[in-house]
């Protein structure tokens, strides 16, 4: 086959390159990938390969000083791609034991029952925003329901405003946007967001340090790693993760699954007709929409992987499109099919760095569709979707459906 670069944000634009994933693992399913402005990496393709980096933390560092969890150099270039700047390591950045211990301190406000008290608050948000949603015309569903589900949810989960889910938005997108040219029109525009952004930030970080609550800006403020606090710069970063992490998932699952349903009207009846199928319809959703599409790690010694001979300093990239299409694991991979028996997929992550939001995530997603099913008869995409220029999110930055009633 042709030789195609996966690092290439263009290889994207149109949408997974999925027959070429198939052909590389074909091949194996760990592959070397030069790079033009770099040393190359070996690109992790197969699922069982993808678990075991990850659930070799001592191994496989994601480490900011070794390079971090993204494809590029995050001590050389930054967090976001954009130099130096106040945000501190974000515990994603972090190996054990350091990482484990942030993860305790988020986990109070993720926990079940947190949780099953916020359920009915996102169920009401839903047919909320449903209710402004036109129906039997198109609509660029962004705007409207996708983007600010989970934005919304997020700022109940840090205590802030909820029409605080614009800036939000906005700052999110730059952040993981630093290939496409309209989501950072520029490094001077870049400055200016990381400016709004660190004043929020600050201003949070010592009103929750001064008067704690069990928010999670709360428990991102008031966290102590090795008894010792955690510093604003850090704080910063975490809240980063927190915004990344916490709605692009659930955005772009929802996407996704809305274009999935539309190219499978068979699945839609199937699920209309039976609302019962609708938990595991979501693992099957998540798994086909794979909305994060690559994390790095770095290998701290000499190993082998997937039969190839790993050196020590290697970059080492897990793409979870790849991994979640692995023939060896699921049935005809590219086939949607809402009563898929999943016992695991990789679209939150998996091992050590498993999405501490992952049950929110699929909650979210499990009411927007129960709404959805209860209204919408068929769906429909009304124009092409404008996706992310991004080898990092598996996004959209306009999708125009038509919901038939």
């Amino acid at each position: 086959m042709a030789m195609i670069d996966l690092k290439d944000p263009d290889l994207y634009v149109q949408g997974m390159p999925y027959a070429a994933l198939a052909q590389l693992r074909a091949a194996g399913p760990v592959h070397w990938n030069p790079e033009g402005d770099g040393p190359g990496f070996w690109a992790v393709l197969g699922f069982d390969a993808i678990i075991e980096v990850s659930r070799q933390a001592d191994l496989f560092s994601s480490a900011y000083d070794n390079g971090g969890h993204r494809i590029f150099n995050e001590n050389e270039i930054g967090l976001a791609g954009t130099g130096e700047s106040p945000i501190g390591i974000p515990f994603i950045s972090r190996d054990p034991p350091v990482h484990t211990q942030y993860r305790k301190f988020v986990m109070p406000a993720l926990s079940p029952a947190r949780l099953d008290g916020i359920e009915k608050r996102i169920e009401e948000r839903v047919e909320r925003l449903f209710a402004d949603v036109p129906l039997d015309t198109p609509a660029d569903i962004l705007p409207l329901f996708s983007v600010p589900l989970p934005l919304l949810t997020l700022a109940e989960l840090l205590g802030v405003p909820a029409d605080r889910w614009h800036d939000l938005h906005r700052w999110t997108d730059a952040f993981v946007g630093e290939d496409d040219p309209e989501l950072r029109q520029s490094a001077e525009a870049m400055q200016a967001v990381l400016g709004e952004f660190i004043g929020f930030a600050t201003e949070l970080f010592e009103r929750r340090r001064a008067e704690p609550g069990p928010d999670l800006a709360s428990l991102l403020a008031n966290s102590e790693i090795h008894g010792q606090a955690v510093t604003l710069p850090d704080f910063i970063g975490n809240l980063v993760l927190a915004l990344v992490g916490g709605n692009e998932t659930t955005r772009n699952s929802i996407n996704h699954s809305l274009i999935a349903f539309a190219d499978h009207p068979d699945q839609w009846e199937r699920l209309r007709a039976d609302p019962a199928l609708i938990p595991q319809a979501v693992k099957e959703m998540v798994r086909f929409a794979s909305p994060v599409i690559h994390m790095r790690r770095t290998a701290m010694r000499d190993t082998e992987l997937g039969g190839q001979a790993i050196r020590k300093g290697d970059k080492v990239v897990m793409w979870y499109p790849s991994g979640n299409r692995d023939e060896r694991i699921f049935a005809d991979p590219d086939r949607f099919d809402i009563a898929r028996p999943i016992r695991q997929h990789l679209a939150f992550g998996s091992g050590t760095h498993v999405c501490v939001g992952s049950r929110l995530a699929e909650m979210q997603l499990r009411l927007a569709f129960s709404c959805l099913a209860r209204h919408v008869r068929r769906i429909e995409i009304a124009a092409p979707p404008r996706r992310v220029r991004s080898n990092f999110i598996n996004g959209f930055k306009q999708l125009e459906v038509r919901l038939v009633t």
